[in-house]
């Protein structure tokens, strides 16, 4: 059975960009008759939102999307919450680790840019340079040394990881020459972004990911550990991102493009989606309808491939 998985993150609210992702989510998996899970992945401590978790569960009802497992539906495959998973994250680490396939890493930010003879400044800053593969035995060795706990980092092959993207064809990413080796623990003890993915999309049977093409450059490391932990990947679809006129993805910059603030507004709900299924290809301008009225006939074909560009937060007016 095709399953497919709404991850909403709650560092902040849902917005247009997020809807839309999320939209074509669903009915990418519903039209197939699938099941959809709903998690939440909220590992990343100092920006996550209090209260923000619940209100992207209901920002997501009311724009019309349900799902078949979730933290407020329960399901085979609970907990849905990432935070409540750390026992498995564990368990994954520690079969790494049997591998040889992680080590303790005591780098900093800072040491690693002063390390980087070629850097790639981004997100997530330059290619780690392998400062501390092979320097300890152990990460009791690594805490003496530096005086803090390690962080752990996944052994990189060499070479380019090939994949077929659903949208955008085969890709092919050295993630050994663009990243370098990168990490599956933080050194507070919470696994990283990557490695929860990854377990989570196995343990809960996604056969399919729908999300942003920001996220392209994640999917080879997702592969990666894939492979080394005997698991077979999901199908990937990395679909255009909503970008402001500027072509940057949605920002506070762009105005207020939040869920919630269309929902006070007094926006319904059927013109809401109805700008989305426009974006989509689905429907003609000033159209309203809801999600299950776009699940008959639903073919990726009709998808622009282009991002779309949304003007500010009166597109809805």
């Amino acid at each position: 059975m095709i399953r497919g998985r709404l991850a909403p993150s709650p560092t902040g609210a849902l917005h247009l960009g997020n809807a839309r992702t999320f939209l074509l989510a669903w009915l990418s998996v519903r039209e197939q008759g699938g099941r959809v899970v709903l998690r939440v992945e909220d590992l990343d401590g100092p920006r996550v939102k209090s209260g923000a978790a619940a209100a992207a569960i209901d920002d997501l009802r009311w724009m019309g999307l349900d799902w078949d497992e979730g933290p407020d539906c329960g399901g085979p495959h609970a907990p849905y919450i990432q935070t409540e998973r750390a026992a498995r994250y564990n368990d994954e680490i520690e079969r790494l680790r049997v591998q040889r396939l992680i080590y303790p890493c005591v780098c900093s930010r800072s040491d690693i840019f002063g390390a980087a003879s070629a850097p790639h400044p981004g997100e997530e800053g330059p290619r780690y340079p392998g400062t501390c593969r092979g320097r300890f035995d152990s990460a009791d060795a690594a805490r003496t040394v530096a005086g803090r706990d390690p962080a752990l980092r996944f052994v990189v092959p060499a070479g380019p990881v090939d994949f077929d993207d659903q949208s955008l064809g085969r890709l092919s990413i050295d993630v050994a020459a663009q990243v370098g080796d990168f990490v599956v623990r933080k050194g507070n003890g919470t696994a990283a972004y990557q490695l929860a993915v990854a377990v989570d999309d196995a343990a809960m049977q996604i056969t399919e990911v729908v999300r942003g093409d920001d996220l392209i450059a994640s999917t080879p490391r997702q592969i990666l550990l894939y492979r080394a932990l005997g698991q077979a990947p999901p199908a990937f679809r990395h679909v255009p991102l909503v970008v402001g006129r500027d072509g940057l993805r949605l920002a506070k910059r762009h105005g207020d493009t939040r869920i919630a603030s269309f929902r006070r507004r007094g926006v319904r709900p059927e013109r809401f989606v109805g700008v989305l299924a426009q974006w989509c290809g689905l429907k003609p301008a000033g159209a309203e309808c809801m999600p299950p009225d776009l699940v008959r006939g639903f073919d990726w074909n009709g998808v622009p491939s282009e991002r779309i560009v949304c003007v500010g937060d009166n597109v809805l007016d």
